[in-house]
Parts: C-alpha cells; sequence; structure tokens
C-alpha cells in the first residue's frame, strides 16, 4: 500500500507517491485544473493504479500559524476527496513547501519555464516525505 501527496491549489495539483514501505516520496504528476474537468476524478484513477491507502494533504497556514480562506478551499477538497475515495486524510502543514520545492529546482539547475511545470509535484513529494518521516517505518506495518 502506498500514500498519496497533494499539494493543493488553485491552477495546479501537485501529486507525488510514497513507495510501498513508506520511506520515500517521489514526484508523479502535476494536474492541470484548466486542463482536466474533474480533478477528484483523475486523483481516484491514480489512487486506483497505484494501491493507495492514505491521502497526506498540505495544509496551507500562513506563516504565522493563522489559518486562511486557503486553508477552508483546501479542507474543502479534501473533503469531496475523502468522500469519492473513501481513504483516510492525514493533514501536514505545508509551509515553505513550493519555496523549498522551487529552491531545489534552482540549485538543480532547471530552467524557470521547465519549473513551473514541476514545482507543484515536487512541493507534494516534500510535504508526503516530510509526513513519511514523521511517522517512521514502525506506524507502517507495510
Amino acid at each position: 500500500m502506498r500514500v498519496l501527496g497533494i499539494d493543493y491549489g488553485d491552477a495546479r495539483i501537485g501529486i507525488a507517491l510514497s513507495d510501498p514501505l513508506w520511506l520515500t516520496a517521489q514526484t508523479y504528476e502535476v494536474i492541470e485544473r484548466k486542463k482536466v474537468d474533474d480533478p477528484i476524478a483523475r486523483i481516484a484513477e491514480i489512487i486506483s493504479a497505484n494501491d493507495v491507502g492514505l491521502l497526506v494533504v498540505g495544509l496551507p497556514v500562513h506563516m504565522n500559524g493563522s489559518l486562511g480562506e486557503r486553508v477552508e478551499q483546501t479542507k474543502a477538497f479534501a473533503q469531496e476527496l475523502e468522500r469519492v475515495t473513501g481513504l483516510p486524510i492525514a493533514w501536514i502543514d505545508e509551509r515553505l513547501s513550493t519555496v523549498s520545492a522551487e529552491k531545489l529546482l534552482i540549485q538543480s539547475d532547471v530552467r524557470r519555464d521547465k519549473r513551473k511545470k514541476v514545482v507543484d509535484k515536487v512541493a507534494a513529494a516534500l510535504i508526503l516525505q516530510t509526513y513519511l518521516e514523521s511517522k517512521g517505518r514502525t506506524q507502517h506495518d507495510g
């Protein structure tokens, strides 16, 4: 069983997947909201194709710790995803995940036009890796 990480955004949704042992997170896909009619259906397809048993969603908390409108939008999306898939959701603070992803891509000499296409799935992988590391292997019966 794998874990699916989600970096939810207005324009794009970054998707990452864990390995079956829950040790590492890998980038998977960026869902362009303008190009995909039903992002929840697309995520459901990814879930069924990859034996996913848990969803980890990044919670866009403000730097001062307060919750804003983006948190409510993300929660509403995740609740609909939970309803459709029947999978539990774990939340992880995603402060700076996109900033960290952008820095990582710059350090890797990824050109600006390419960065925009992949930054969301890299952010999703960072969110998922943070979750995996917080749980450790002892919490997963693999």
